[in-house]
């Protein structure tokens, strides 16, 4: 699943790690959600988006065969 996190995060230039604490997840999380190794539960998709003021269907994208 591609994501552009990375992207809104530089709009509103804070870390992972700030994010990380705004959702409740790890730091980790939120690297690996990033990088493509994790897929977020629904609950954190629309966390995630909620905090960037964005529809999750703008944030995450699936790629094909997934």
């Amino acid at each position: 699943m591609k994501n552009t996190i990375r992207v809104e995060r530089a709009k509103l230039d804070i870390t992972q790690a700030d994010l990380a604490e705004r959702v409740n997840v790890s730091k980790q999380t939120i690297l690996s959600i990033e990088k493509g190794k994790f897929t977020p539960s629904a609950i954190l998709a629309m966390k995630i988006a909620r905090y960037f003021n964005v529809k999750m269907e703008d944030l995450f994208e699936l790629e094909p065969g997934d």
